[in-house]
């Protein structure tokens, strides 16, 4: 039997196809949400959306400082696992969810697989770095999506043994999605019209915990919406909470052009990706996603995990905050835009490859 587990929307993306190959070779598995993502908005819409089954387990962890979340869901995965004794733990990403299940699993002498295996920032101040870590040293099967990932492995000493490039499962569910993201209808409901508007990411504590940095993004906004160009704004509850608590919010509400969102199901917000001008974000998928879609990207982070999307993609990094914001926003809609290429074995196969490696090492 295998267990996966999820706690947060982009855990989600990278299961959905993993459990459809399960399914198909009738796989006995387990699915079970930590609750980490805990609201309807930001989890059970994407399970939904993502034509995910029910999961087996809700673990209800909720909100909490890392090491209340991380330490919960390990007493909790711990309880599971001793009463299912899986052959093997799929782990997904990098959230406190993940690292639990490692912990967790290890302790008890279950493998673990990691989906998304040797991203690095080589920020250690970021709590998602010490979860990738932690996690590859401790996985038995480390599952890349890209070729320097495994370097960065094995310059940890990984053994080459349990290296395995396999793409990218976020891409699998990007093109299973398509098709139902050309039938959106979400431009039509917002008036938007496709290729002429920016569409905006954010809830990373280093952009909207801090009062200063968010002011300055917010101001940053405001000149954009002086450019004439319309803007929509999925706001992550956290992002929210700030804007209003540093009383950024109702500037944001009354810019010309405008649209905040409460935030939005899987196929709606690919669909505002694929058809936009440029994206603005701090999400790590969502740099994934604009380079497979092939849409300028800027990255608000000093820092990204995924340089291919940088090397390769579509992705031009903003490292040194938001005062680059309006400079790079003004070149794209001057025509410039990066040569971009998608990336090796982002081809909607990535989940075939995972399981085909767990069956053949007898895991399942």
């Amino acid at each position: 039997m295998i267990a996966i587990v999820g706690g947060a929307r982009p855990n989600f993306i990278k299961i959905a196809p993993i459990i459809k190959e399960l399914e198909s070779r009738n796989v006995y598995y387990k699915f079970i949400h930590t609750g980490q993502h805990y609201d309807y908005e930001m989890s059970a819409v994407f399970i939904t959306h993502l034509l995910l089954p029910e999961p087996d387990y809700d673990l209800e962890i909720g909100s909490g400082s890392h090491g209340h979340q991380t330490g919960m869901a390990i007493i909790k995965l711990e309880e599971i696992f001793l009463d299912n004794r899986p052959d093997v733990v799929i782990l997904v990403g990098d959230v406190n969810s993940t690292l639990a299940g490692a912990i967790a699993a290890v302790k008890l002498g279950i493998p673990v697989a990691h989906v998304e295996a040797g991203l690095r920032s080589f920020d250690r101040t970021m709590p998602e770095e010490i979860n990738r870590l932690v996690t590859d040293i401790l996985a038995s099967f480390l599952f890349t999506t890209c070729e320097d990932a495994e370097g960065n492995l094995l310059n940890e000493g990984i053994p080459k043994e349990r290296i395995f490039f396999v793409g990218n499962v976020m891409i699998d569910s990007l093109i299973a999605a398509m098709p139902f993201v050309e039938e959106s209808k979400i431009q039509d409901d917002l008036k938007l019209h496709k290729g002429e508007y920016m569409y905006i990411t954010l809830h990373r504590p280093s952009n909207v915990d801090d009062r200063t940095n968010l002011s300055e993004i917010v101001d940053s906004i405001e000149e954009i919406s002086r450019l004439g160009l319309q803007m929509v704004f999925p706001t992550h509850p956290r992002t929210k909470k700030r804007l209003a608590d540093f009383g950024l919010l109702g500037r944001l509400q009354s810019l010309e052009g405008m649209l905040l969102l409460e935030p939005l199901g899987y196929i709606d917000a690919v669909a505002l990706e694929a058809f936009a001008r440029l994206v603005l974000t701090d999400s790590g998928g969502v740099q994934e996603e604009t380079t497979f879609l092939r849409v300028p990207c800027l990255t608000l982070r000093p820092n990204t995990e995924r340089p291919i999307t940088i090397t390769e993609g579509t992705n031009i990094l903003l490292s040194h905050g938001p005062g680059e914001i309006c400079p790079e926003v003004k070149r794209i809609l001057d025509g410039e835009r990066k040569t971009s290429t998608i990336p090796r074995l982002w081809d909607g196969g990535a989940a075939t490859r995972i399981v085909n490696i767990l069956v053949r090492h007898n895991a399942t």
